[in-house]
């Protein structure tokens, strides 16, 4: 997978830095107790990802669920003529996984990529899993991020059904602020649903306006 763990130390967890990010988007969901906090170093390891290695790949079974410190991620898929289509990219502060494979026990249906060295917490989805039977906290915080990606997941399907292709450029541009300046153009063009040419087109149109 190309995923390269660091050391584990609990010892250091409420030292480690990287933790704090994980913790804040967390709180920011609901309150949680110190010692749910504190469990959290048990199952999250901190790993990194080189550019160009994968987090998890089509036809593989996944079995993590991670968390961005820093870096970015892009999620896509393959078809049988070699064309990828973006379905997504994930910033920091934001979990990563294959969710409907690791929720059906099936192997993945797309790619998960590293296109900057990104620094992770990672964790066994079973063991998460166990983390979150012992308090209903833990439900609170997947009921949060399940709404969240329903929403994302049902604004993507209604750009792609109901936009043109400049609107959805601009709408890009505004859920993912500044990331046009760290991702390759034909990322950009997949992920809309365009070719690059189209896409070199509507940024001139909108740079003539």
């Amino acid at each position: 997978m190309g995923i390269s763990a660091l050391d584990p130390s609990s010892q250091s967890f409420m030292l480690n830095p990287i933790y704090h990010r994980l913790i804040n988007v967390l709180q920011s969901l609901t309150p949680l107790p110190d010692e749910q906090i504190g469990k959290l170093s048990e199952i999250f390891r901190p790993a990194s990802l080189s550019a160009g290695q994968f987090f998890s790949q089509a036809g593989e079974r996944p079995t993590q669920i991670g968390f961005v410190v820093s870096g970015l991620m892009r999620l896509y898929y393959v078809n049988s003529a070699g064309i990828e289509f973006t379905k997504a990219f994930c910033l920091e502060n934001h979990f990563i996984a294959a969710y409907s494979a690791l929720l059906l026990n099936q192997p993945a249906r797309f790619f998960i990529e590293a296109l900057e060295d990104t620094s992770l917490l990672v964790a066994d989805y079973q063991a998460y899993q166990q983390l979150c039977a012992e308090h209903s906290c833990w439900q609170t915080v997947n009921h949060r991020l399940v709404q969240g990606l329903f929403i994302k997941k049902e604004r993507r399907e209604a750009e792609l059904l109901l936009d043109d292709a400049t609107i959805r450029y601009q709408t890009f541009l505004t859920e993912y602020p500044d990331l046009e300046n760290r991702v390759k153009q034909y990322h950009i063009a997949s992920y809309l649903g365009i070719s690059p040419v189209s896409l070199s087109r509507i940024r001139k149109s909108l740079i003539a306006d």
